[in-house]
């Protein structure tokens, strides 16, 4: 079975994260491949897609949210991410059990003695007015029926796994500060989300769509990107479409036949990824991408940027200036190149009034 070392991996992620060229693409066709962006924090996604698209225009993904064609909601993980309608309805159902036990992995001791389905009912009907809440207005509205469980377990269990919800603009709107406010799924897209298929046909294609953005990679990553375990037998059905490989650990690593995989020495051009992207938290092995001893960064929430297609250092918006600070010795060309790349981004975050970027010594 053919090796791909780590750079091969690597320029693999950057080619499936439209990483390694800016893509030609709508900005809705980006959202549905990369399988959704995280985004609990709301300005991040414009970053995000800012580095993946060729004249990235933040009014056409604030319009998408505007227009109920993309949407905010708990899914990956049950972290927030902006997935397209069509993707939150259709997978949406295959992650209760996962969003219930990750509440409950948190709240089990607050939530015990709560009969889930009748505070789901409760829920609903509160929200049943068509009225947006927030969770705590939400949770307040039914603490009278649970008073021990407390506000806030009974508000994440209601918003971020009971009850579908979206949370509506101006939320995530470019340039916009606004609180969450929530609206069921159904109420928001008008239709219900799609039920469980028997043969588990959203497994089937969340393995696909997963490699399709990620890949080659192991069942393990799969499961790190999605949060959820009972991939196993979604995995085995579509495996003879698949084609293996195995990385330098001897993991054996899955792939779609056709997918891009450049060579180790495609030059990859500098990026700046926003807090939490899923090119890094997207893995269990994240090695492909960034260094054991900087994975921290990862969760942390901080913005780093690829040099060479690795993380190899951290920045920040100060005074509409771009500041770089390197976890690495750079060569003058790649400082050069992190200036130059990290002026437009200011030039993009500040609508042109800036395009100033320092790289501090490192």
């Amino acid at each position: 079975m053919t090796v791909l070392d780590a750079r091969s991996l690597n320029r693999a992620t950057l080619a499936r994260q439209l990483l390694l060229d800016r893509a030609a693409l709508p900005v809705h066709a980006a959202v549905a491949h990369l399988g959704g962006l995280q985004a609990q924090e709301p300005q991040e996604p414009f970053t995000g897609l800012w580095s993946r698209l060729r004249a990235f225009d933040p009014a056409a993904l604030s319009d998408l949210l505007a227009e109920r064609r993309v949407v905010r909601t708990h899914l990956m993980r049950r972290t927030v991410h902006l997935l397209t309608a069509e993707d939150v309805l259709a997978w949406r159902a295959r992650f209760d059990a996962m969003l219930r036990q990750r509440v409950l992995g948190t709240y089990r001791r607050e939530l015990d003695g709560v009969d889930l389905d009748e505070l789901a009912a409760a829920g609903r009907a509160v929200l049943a007015d068509g009225e947006p809440r927030s969770m705590a207005e939400l949770a307040r509205a039914v603490a009278d029926r649970w008073p021990s469980a407390g506000p806030r377990p009974l508000g994440e269990m209601l918003v971020a796994a009971l009850i579908p919800v979206a949370q509506l603009p101006p939320r995530g709107l470019w340039r916009a500060r606004a609180g969450v406010r929530n609206l069921p799924l159904a109420s928001w897209l008008g239709r219900e989300v799609d039920p469980l298929h028997p043969d588990d046909e959203v497994g089937r294609a969340l393995v696909k769509r997963y490699l399709a953005a990620f890949g080659p990679a192991a069942t393990a990553d799969l499961r790190a990107w999605c949060g959820l375990a009972g991939l196993p037998a979604a995995v085995k059905a579509v495996r003879e479409d698949l084609v293996a490989f195995r990385d330098e650990r001897g993991r054996e690593l899955l792939d779609l036949p056709d997918a891009p995989r450049p060579g180790p020495d495609t030059p990859a051009p500098v990026r700046f990824l926003p807090a939490f992207d899923n090119a890094i938290l997207g893995y269990d092995d994240r090695t492909r991408i960034i260094d054991d001893a900087h994975r921290g960064l990862s969760v942390a929430g901080e913005r780093v940027v690829l040099v060479d297609g690795r993380v190899s250092a951290t920045w920040t918006v100060a005074a509409e200036t771009v500041v770089v600070r390197p976890l690495r010795r750079l060569t003058k060309p790649e400082r050069r190149e992190v200036a130059e790349e990290g002026s437009a981004l200011a030039a993009f975050l500040s609508d042109g009034e800036s395009d100033r970027a320092r790289v501090a010594a490192g």
